[in-house]
């Protein structure tokens, strides 16, 4: 896994298919499902970033996505119903670190779809991608202590707890701790052989 790899990747990012979604880019044409759950007090809770304040400020905050992407610089997919169309979350990469070839996943998913395993269908994706397409050594993922559905999702797609980082996120002009969980490539591969 390289700098050049990634950005390459990423400059048009794959379109990958699960039983239940397509993962793409994410389009200007995402705005108004983007923002229906971005706005959301209750989704912005455990994430370090504020809820949009209306559609305009989703649109704009598309465009910069857009432009990232060209840079190769961008590493989230639309999460999009396969039936319907809608799209109902992001998942993907928050960063990489080349020297160790590890990187970091997220995700966030409209609260309507919960319950519905459709973000550990995601990250099991996406994590595959990492190990399949990206070669990474070892994939971690991290959340707010008390985000236990996030704590869920991470250990369903097999990733194992690792530790607790006490002050380490600034939340509403507050510092939590974080809970971090990872998965390495030789584990994921027992695991496909099981």
């Amino acid at each position: 896994m390289d700098r050049a790899t990634i950005k390459q990747v990423f400059f048009s990012p794959p379109v990958i298919y699960t039983d239940r979604l397509i993962l793409r880019p994410i389009l200007p044409r995402d705005a108004r499902d983007m923002f229906e759950y971005s706005r959301d007090p209750e989704v912005t809770k455990y994430l370090t970033w504020e809820p949009h304040t209306n559609v305009r400020y989703t649109k704009r905050h598309i465009e910069r996505i857009g432009e990232a992407y060209r840079e190769g610089i961008f590493y989230d997919w639309a999460l999009e119903l396969k039936d319907g169309g809608k799209m109902i979350g992001t998942c993907g990469f928050t960063s990489f670190s080349y020297n160790d070839a590890s990187c970091e996943i997220g995700y966030v998913l409209n609260p309507k779809y919960h319950g519905m395993d459709l973000a550990t269908e995601a990250a099991e994706r996406v994590i595959r991608f990492a190990f399949e397409r990206l070669s990474a050594s070892s994939v971690c993922a991290r959340c707010m202590k008390d985000n236990i559905a996030s704590r869920r999702v991470m250990e369903k797609c097999g990733m194992v707890y690792q530790r607790d980082v006490e002050h380490t996120v600034i939340k509403q002009k507050r510092y939590v701790t974080v809970s971090q969980y990872s998965i390495t490539s030789d584990e994921y591969l027992s695991a496909q052989h099981k």
